[in-house]
């Protein structure tokens, strides 16, 4: 075994795989047997009320006439609809994320003062411990940013002398060390791999405590910290949008789930990043831009409504790109009609794709979205209608920002960051039995065999 490789997989592990996949295989009839919500959804695809909220709503139906119908999509943070927080602060032409920020955690909007003390606060707190990313980031990088900023998250809890106290007050501290870390964190682990393995100049820029997160970000990004206005402002834009999302998505769920066993900050965010690094969760948009790029080189006209028609319908026969079966930026798990985080990114996509000269791009996204719920409607059987989401149109507007690929589902937490430390506060100061769900055993009673008689 000395001279085994650690990443290899010896025909010893192939043949226990085979035994682990035998053993642990269960009747798909027994799941609806018993009536199991698969993915704690019922069979009408609604998530299973496992708890309550104040921080945010999803709306994707009303009723009329005591029938359940399907409305435009909407999202609410602490009640206020989130069309009308964007709506506010462009027209005042102000950065966003900070005071969204302050929503979530603390219930209101700030005034002028309380949001110019949370800022500077924030600035304060984006400082890392002494030595540490020469002694933490830049040994072993990466090459999935995810798995540096959790390995990142989990090493704070070895410089924070009160990591274990959940006091409200201590988390609290800690949630906004996190938020305003989570850029230096990210940026720094891709400055460090892009360095190491790919042997490209290293850049480690001090955060400006005058700028906005979004503004940081790519300040510390560029090797000439450069940006225009407009980029900082959809960077900005798309933060606000990506910073939560109801109870119910998967890395929200896991830090309810794991903040109600008491543990610590650290290893409740870390959690929620392995769920929220899942293709299935928040890698989705690096899944659109690659589906894109597959498509414009296989299409001579991007303008041809038919060819985009037929490369659609064989994405969804197996026959493009990779083969899935999907159309990656279509459809959600809760919004049929139109995912409200989407419909107000658009808006201001098209200004970005004009500074870039990336319009005829922009044409083939905005033709794609009108194509493909017809496709889909016409191929599958769907109980709720499809619609574009938010990872339609990020990927693309982080490709025009020129992030590299490997911080785009690091930009997601950077945001999320601070929908988890609002429901990580929550479920702690409704602290009540840890959360566990139920599994029905489906296996055979059996005898115990000695060892000799196997």
């Amino acid at each position: 075994m000395a001279n085994t490789s650690y990443s290899e997989i010896t025909p010893q592990v192939r043949e226990l795989a085979a035994k682990c996949r035998e053993s642990s295989t269960i009747e798909p009839s027994l799941f609806t047997k018993f009536q199991v919500n698969r993915g704690l959804r019922d069979l009408n695809g609604n998530g299973v009320l496992t708890g309550l909220t104040e921080i945010s709503e999803i709306q994707s139906s009303k009723n009329v006439d005591g029938t359940t119908v399907p409305c435009e999509g909407k999202l609410f943070y602490r009640g206020i609809d989130v069309e009308d927080i964007v709506s506010g602060f462009i027209r005042e032409k102000r950065y966003g994320f900070e005071e969204t920020t302050y929503l979530l955690l603390f219930g209101n909007l700030p005034n002028q003062q309380e949001l110019a003390d949370f800022q500077k606060l924030l600035s304060e707190y984006r400082t890392l411990p002494t030595s540490f990313v020469r002694d933490i980031i830049m040994k072993a990088p990466s090459s999935d940013m995810m798995n540096t900023l959790a390995r990142s998250v989990l090493t704070l809890y070895s410089y924070d002398d009160n990591a274990n106290d959940i006091s409200i007050e201590n988390v609290l501290r800690q949630c906004l060390q996190l938020i305003a870390l989570f850029p230096l964190l990210s940026v720094y682990g891709y400055q460090a791999y892009s360095h190491y393995h790919d042997g490209n100049s290293l850049y480690i820029h001090n955060p400006q405590p005058q700028l906005s997160t979004a503004e940081n970000i790519l300040y510390v990004l560029r090797p000439d910290s450069r940006y225009s206005d407009l980029e900082a402002k959809i960077l900005d834009l798309a933060l606000v949008l990506h910073a939560e999302h109801g109870g119910g998505n998967n890395s929200t769920f896991t830090t309810h789930v794991v903040s109600s066993s008491g543990t610590d900050t650290y290893s409740v965010i870390a959690a929620s990043l392995g769920s929220l690094k899942g293709p299935k969760h928040g890698g989705a948009n690096i899944k659109v831009v690659q589906m894109f790029e597959d498509m414009k080189a296989n299409l001579k006209d991007w303008n041809d409504e038919a060819a985009v028609e037929d490369y659609l319908r064989r994405l969804l026969h197996k026959e493009a790109f990779d083969k899935a079966g999907l159309i990656y930026g279509m459809g959600h798990a809760v919004y049929s009609l139109s995912d409200p985080r989407a419909n107000i990114f658009k808006q201001f996509v098209n200004r970005l794709s004009v500074e870039k000269g990336r319009e005829d791009e922009y044409r083939l996204y905005a033709l794609v979205e009108r194509l493909a719920p017809q496709v889909i409607a016409d191929e599958r059987k769907i109980y709720k209608g499809v619609s574009a989401n938010i990872d339609f149109y990020s990927g693309f507007v982080y490709s025009m920002l020129n992030l590299p690929l490997e911080l785009y589902t690091p930009i997601f937490a950077i945001s999320r960051i601070a929908g988890w430390s609002a429901h990580r506060l929550e479920e702690l100061i409704n602290a009540g039995k840890i959360i566990r769900p139920s599994y029905k055993s489906v296996s055979q009673r059996r005898e115990y065999v000695e060892i000799g008689n196997r």
